[in-house]
């Protein structure tokens, strides 16, 4: 049997996404010396919520990051029905974040490693530099 990360749904694509973009977040933050994991989660939340998923896809397109088959599997995750619902977000933000996951499940799946570094290094430093309102202004109290 073949697997085709092109077949599956947006979800499950989300849900290797989810996974795939949190280990660079971790990295990053233990990097900055973030180590007890109360500090951690608060904030690693700067960067993996809803709010700061759909920000950094705004940003992508603002600056016209993603290529046609990138935009293609976003809309796909974003499009996705989803049988669970935002707990501390708008509808339309937890589909715009499932999409930035899929995204990212969608070229690790695809085995697009450096493709994946650059776009969660992109992220990593527009999130630092406050770009979707938070940062390390905000994120280096939490030490």
């Amino acid at each position: 049997m073949t697997f085709d990360p092109k077949q599956l749904n947006g979800i499950a694509l989300a849900y290797m996404g989810d996974a795939v973009y949190e280990v660079y977040v971790r990295e990053h933050l233990l990097k900055r010396g973030l180590v007890r994991p109360a500090a951690l989660q608060r904030a690693a939340k700067d960067f993996v919520s809803a709010k700061a998923q759909a920000a950094l896809i705004a940003g992508m397109e603002d600056e016209h990051l993603l290529n046609d088959e990138e935009v293609a599997v976003f809309k796909h995750g974003r499009n996705a029905k989803s049988y669970t619902h935002a707990k501390n977000t708008d509808v339309v933000t937890y589909r715009v974040s499932t999409g930035f996951e899929a995204l990212f499940g969608y070229l690790h799946l695809e085995k697009h490693d450096k493709r994946v570094a650059e776009l969660a290094a992109w992220c990593i430093q527009y999130v630092e530099e406050g770009k979707t309102g938070h940062g390390k202004t905000a994120a280096s109290s939490t030490k």
